[in-house]
């Protein structure tokens, strides 16, 4: 007796449920612009060196979720208007508060702002943050939880929290700077909270590169779009890997990656690059 399987479906409800394009996204605390696969954020209080809000924290958390399943964005740009990144949390509408509060409420407003760099080390698009002047603060950890940093030579990073009376282990810092830039550079920059101009960050690690100030919304747009003409569901698989292999023993992450290496193997990115590469030709990678 033959049996016939019906082949699997994915549940049209399922699908839609999952996957939910932000090509409409309207943002209320920042710009947003998508095209070609690209996401630009655009920190948008340049009269005040675009500080953030409660409202703008929130709102950040809360998109770099949705990023997770949305299927037409690629990679993320994270940048300030005008000509500065951002000064961190806004002295009049965020620390004044705090002021205010006890300790319960302040333990839900900074596991709040650490469940944005959560939800942007989650999210599967690279984030390349682009950095001109200040970038302050949470600024700073911003730039820090974005995968790819471009910054410019006027450009002054500050992790001030211990110059407002704050240890430097916040949103991760502590864990996440060591490993950009070494144990030595990173004590030095938590411990003194000084402003580390754009040369001293490349020369450290922290920017991948130092770009013009007038060149650098195009040089980030164009890395953006070079990764999002790769294959972005493997790229995606990349960023993964690079953050959860934090936690894991050397066997353990040569294991994860055969196995995530295994799944890539599985795509027809894999196939179109070896089918290009037969005729000699430049694979078009579409993500699948």
């Amino acid at each position: 007796m033959t049996h016939h399987t019906a082949p699997f479906t994915l549940d049209p409800a399922l699908e839609r449920g999952n996957r939910k394009p932000l090509a409409d996204y309207q943002a209320e605390h920042f710009l947003w612009a998508l095209a070609g696969g690209v996401a630009t954020i655009t920190l948008n209080r340049p009269e005040r060196k675009n500080p953030l809000t409660f409202d703008s924290y929130v709102e950040l958390r809360d998109l770099f979720g949705q990023l997770k399943y949305a299927p037409d964005v690629h990679a993320v740009v994270v940048t300030g208007a005008g000509s500065n990144f951002c000064s961190g949390g806004d002295v009049h509408e965020i620390i004044g508060p705090l002021i205010q509060l006890k300790a319960p409420e302040l333990l839900m407003f900074t596991r709040m702002t650490g469940d944005l760099v959560k939800a942007m080390r989650a999210c599967p698009q690279p984030i390349i943050a682009a950095v001109d002047g200040v970038c302050a603060g949470a600024g700073a950890i911003i730039s820090m939880a974005s995968d790819l940093r471009l910054g410019t030579a006027r450009s002054k990073t500050a992790f001030l929290f211990n110059r407002v009376g704050l240890a430097g282990c916040d949103m991760g810092a502590c864990a996440m700077l060591p490993r950009i830039i070494g144990q030595g550079r990173a004590s030095d920059w938590l411990f003194t909270g000084r402003s580390i101009g754009g040369t001293e960050a490349e020369r450290s690690g922290f920017f991948n590169r130092l770009c013009e100030p007038e060149q650098l919304a195009a040089d980030a747009a164009a890395l953006a779009r070079d990764l999002v003409a790769g294959p972005t569901f493997a790229n995606g698989m990349t960023k993964t890997m690079l953050h959860q292999e934090w936690s894991m023993s050397i066997d353990q992450a040569i294991e994860a990656e055969a196995q995530a290496q295994a799944i890539c193997m599985l795509t027809q990115d894999y196939h179109r690059a070896y089918e290009a590469f037969v005729a000699k030709q430049k694979p078009v990678f579409q993500g699948n």
